[in-house]
């Protein structure tokens, strides 16, 4: 952490008491700032997490507006979950308050190496397994952002030459300013998000943004088998690599009778069998291969890179196996919040599967869900939940899939896949849609979840 920035002596008032927003207050007041914390929720309402700044010098303004706080702040930090077009914020902007995200703040106040991921589907997992890439060589690593670790938190206690891997979600993007990572992948863009960001070129234009303050010196990263990046990389000053499983590219990493190689300038480089990853499916081949982009060029040897393709385990939630049961294996794929992710765990379904679908509405078309359950020729039935539950329903009927069933709460889905569920089946729980309008986040529902299934007689 950097001893003296411009954070010092100001006022700065952070809003939203998540994860980040208490991250960001701890730095603050590490920083030498005069610090107000805000949520509109009372005190009650908020999570433990939020005790550990009883501890600090802040000033508490829970369960009231953050317009009535704007009033001599130099400083506006945002956590994700605020959007940057509301009137408060708006209103600050006017006033010449800076405003700016906290994996800003964190960014400016590191010393560290900084590397980033974004994309619709496939984050987590690429932000953790380079974490692991790196640990693995030996640095100390830490996997920040949206994967649940605030940035800046992480920053208070960081070394001199630690590695920051760091997951940028589209609404941190909204109030970045220097935001630079030395190399940042996009690994794909899907429809998701529009009940906050209205098009999907809002939603690139703001995913594009990870690689605006980029130089020649940098790397870019795009995946050369998405359409919906194609001519994005034209876009960027940084050095382009792309990455495909089905084509060779001219640097970058692909797969050529059955090995993983990465090219750079004409040299070529084998890391290993793409058979011999651990995680399963093209998805996290496609995962893989742009960890290896970033790794290789950060410096990392192809030894290292290819032990971590091969011990890596993935990411709680992800596909995650749960436990097996009479003959059925239960899958935990709570972070499988928009279409696409949970269309990529459809298809690494080799056995015929019982599906929970539902969750809380971003104003999703369900339509690509429905064709590829149909076409998938392993999804045995479905329980709907949530918010979503009627709209799934009319998509899946649409297509012709009618082996459907309701459940007002996830005990209930769990147990009527149970019942469904033959031995030599799978039970997967891939919702296509956040959890908000029954659960905390994806990681409290993909948890209950697997408390339900352990206790399963």
């Amino acid at each position: 952490m950097k001893e003296h920035t411009q954070f010092e002596g100001k006022h700065v008032l952070v809003v939203g008491m998540a994860r980040s927003g208490i991250g960001a207050a701890e730095l603050l007041v590490r920083l030498g700032a005069i610090v107000t914390v805000n949520d509109s929720k009372p005190e009650e309402e908020l999570g433990e997490e939020v005790l550990a700044l009883k501890e600090l010098p802040v000033i508490r303004r829970y369960g009231m507006p953050a317009m009535d706080l704007l009033e001599g702040q130099d400083i506006l930090v945002l956590s994700p979950g605020v959007p940057d077009k509301v009137p408060f914020v708006k209103e600050a902007k006017q006033r010449g308050i800076r405003v700016i995200a906290e994996i800003e703040l964190a960014y400016e106040a590191s010393c560290g190496r900084l590397v980033a991921v974004t994309g619709t589907n496939g984050k987590t997992t690429t932000v953790t397994l380079l974490d692991c890439m790196f640990r693995d060589a030996g640095q100390a690593s830490h996997a920040v952002g949206n994967i649940g670790y605030p940035y800046s938190q992480a920053v208070v206690s960081e070394g001199t030459d630690d590695m920051f891997v760091c997951e940028c979600s589209s609404f941190q993007m909204e109030t970045v300013d220097g935001f630079h990572p030395t190399a940042a992948a996009l690994l794909n863009i899907t429809e998701d998000h529009l009940n906050r960001h209205g098009t999907m070129q809002e939603y690139t234009r703001l995913k594009m943004r990870m690689f605006e303050k980029q130089t020649e010196a940098d790397f870019a990263v795009f995946n050369a088998d998405d359409p919906a990046l194609s001519g994005l990389e034209s876009q960027v000053r940084s050095r382009v690599l792309l990455f495909s499983r089905r084509h060779e590219v001219e640097n970058g990493t692909f797969v050529r009778d059955g090995k993983v190689i990465f090219r750079l300038d004409g040299q070529e480089t084998v890391i290993l069998p793409a058979e011999e990853i651990y995680i399963p499916g093209p998805h996290n081949l496609e995962n893989a291969m742009a960890a290896v982009c970033i790794a290789m060029v950060s410096g990392l040897t192809a030894e290292t890179v290819a032990y971590t393709l091969r011990t890596f385990k993935g990411v709680e939630h992800r596909i995650e196996f749960t436990r097996e049961l009479r003959g059925v294996r239960y899958y935990n794929d709570s972070k499988g919040t928009n279409v696409d992710s949970t269309v990529c765990a459809i298809r690494t379904m080799t056995r015929p599967t019982m599906i929970i679908l539902g969750g809380s509405d971003k104003h999703a078309d369900f339509t690509p869900l429905a064709k590829c359950m149909c076409e998938s020729g392993m999804m045995a039935g479905a329980v709907l939940i949530g918010v979503t539950a009627p709209q799934i329903e009319k998509a899946l009927l649409a297509e012709g899939f009618n082996h459907l069933e309701h459940a007002s709460s996830m005990e209930e889905a769990v147990r009527i896949c149970q019942e469904k569920a033959q031995d030599g089946w799978n039970v997967l729980l891939s919702p296509a849609c956040a959890s908000f309008d029954m659960f905390h986040d994806y990681e409290e529902r993909g948890r209950i979840f697997k408390e339900i299934v352990h206790h399963l007689a």
